[in-house]
Order: C-alpha cells, then structure tokens, then sequence
C-alpha cells in the first residue's frame, strides 16, 4: 500500500511563515523607516538653497539636519544593537551642530563635520549591506539604494566644508564678486552633486592636492555605485525568491515512492522476456 504524500512545502499552511519572514526583513527600526529617511533627505537638499538667505536660515538648517541625522538613526535601527551604536554615533553630531550655531567658539568646526562624515559613512555601510543581503527587490531596497546615493554627495560635501575650512585656498570660484566665495552651505552641496553626477560646469574648481583627490574618488565612486547598484537589483529581480525555490524542489517522499513502484515493474517485464 503507498503511503500518503507528505504535504507539499509550498502549500498555504507551509509558505506562510517564509512570507512572514522575508515580508519582515528591514534595515530600520519602523516598517517605512528608510522611505522616512530618504524624504528627510531630499527636503534638507530641496529647501536648503530657499532658506539660506532667510534671517532664521541658519536655525532651519540645523534643524533639518537634526531630523536628517534622526531619521537615520530609525533607518538603520531595525536592531538593538545596531540602534545603540546609530544613536551613540548620532549624538556628537546633533549636539555639534547646535553648539557650533549658538557658541561658535566652543567647538571647533572641523570637530562637527567630522561627527558628522563618522555618522553618514556608519547609515551608507549599513544600508548597503542591507541592499546586498537583500532576498528581493521591495521598495525599501530602492529606497535604500536612492537614499546611499544622495549620501555620497552629502559626505562630499561634508568633506569639502572640511577641506575649505582648514584651507581656504583649496577651491577657486570664477562666479560674480558678489557671489558666496566659500566651499560652506549649498555651495559645498551644488558643488559636491556637480562631481557626483560628473557635470562639471568648471565654476568651482579644485586647486590643492586633497581637494583634487576628493573630486576624483567622488565622480569615480558614483560612477561605480550605480553600475554595482543596478546589477544587484538585476539579479535581485530576476533570481527566484525563497518560495519559488521551494516550489522547485521535488519532495523526497514522493520521489522515493515513485522509485519503490516503478521497481516491480522493471523485475516483471525482465522475467516475461526470459519467458519468451
């Protein structure tokens, strides 16, 4: 008598927990963590040219900056440990900026755009190893990638600010005299996006040494971060997820009862043949 077929691992009862499993993965601390980052992101960039000539543009753009630095630490605090070092490594930055705007001379500046570049660097690490553990392509992997981009631009930035700020010579501006002729605020930005993109309008130039060298690792880092970015969300895409590699398996049981039939079968027709 054959025994019954064990149950299929693809049937409702059995995929269920896989669903539930790989519908839970997520880099932050909430389900829409990174898509709240990413949107904390383009409103710093969008609204800091707007603001800057504000009276109280300095104060919104700490304040946006406050809410980019903790909305990153919710995007990469999906855990415990994980959120414990963010915030620890968010601390210094947040506290830096509103120091170095209400008493400038308490901290140095190159003390607040380095806790600043530490922190950055920390949430890109981690959501892009969130990107390459990825079982599947969801809205968070592509919130994630858009947002990794973006970063780049904002820690060169960050890194110019720090080059000007040591030397004020590093970058020359052939702009109108009464243009900011400053590597600070959105012209650290624009420039910074300018090399990411590899646009070059030639209106900020690079002159020294380290600051030559930043352009260079920046246009050829995001040149090579969307080249690695769309071939991982090709693979993503056209790899089979964890259900449908199980789908794909046959079931050991049925196979071994397939082969304890078909047995019998071969060892008759060989006895009728010796018959004949």
């Amino acid at each position: 008598m054959t025994p019954p077929a064990l149950p299929s691992p693809t049937r409702t009862g059995d995929a269920a927990p896989s669903q539930r499993k790989w519908g839970l993965a997520r880099p932050g601390l909430f389900r829409f963590s990174v898509r709240r980052f990413l949107a904390a992101l383009v409103l710093l960039l969008c609204a800091t040219p707007f603001v800057e000539e504000m009276k109280v543009g300095r104060v919104v753009e700490v304040a946006l900056a406050t809410l980019v630095l903790c909305m990153g630490v919710l995007a990469v605090g999906g855990r415990r440990r994980t959120l414990t070092l963010a915030i620890l490594l968010a601390l210094p930055a947040v506290a830096g900026n509103w120091l170095n705007h209400f008493w400038p001379a308490i901290l140095p500046v190159q003390a607040v755009y380095a806790s600043r570049l530490v922190f950055l660097a920390f949430v890109v690490a981690h959501l892009l190893g969130f990107i390459l553990r990825a079982p599947r392509v969801n809205s968070e992997v592509l919130c994630a990638g858009i947002s990794i981009y973006l970063l780049l631009g904002l820690i060169w930035a960050i890194a110019y600010m720090l080059v000007g700020s040591v030397k004020s010579d590093a970058f020359t501006f052939s702009v109108p005299p009464g243009s900011s002729h400053a590597m600070t605020g959105f012209n650290a930005v624009y420039f910074s996006y300018v090399t990411l993109t590899t646009v070059g309008y030639g209106d900020i130039a690079p002159v020294s040494s380290v600051a030559r060298m930043l352009t260079i690792t920046e246009s050829m880092g995001g040149t090579l971060f969307v080249g690695v970015l769309i071939a991982r969300l090709v693979s993503l895409y056209s790899a089979p997820g964890p259900i449908e590699a199980a789908d794909r398996q046959p079931n050991p049981l049925e196979t071994a009862t397939g082969t304890s039939q078909t047995k019998p079968i071969q060892e008759d027709s060989a006895h009728n043949s010796q018959q004949l």
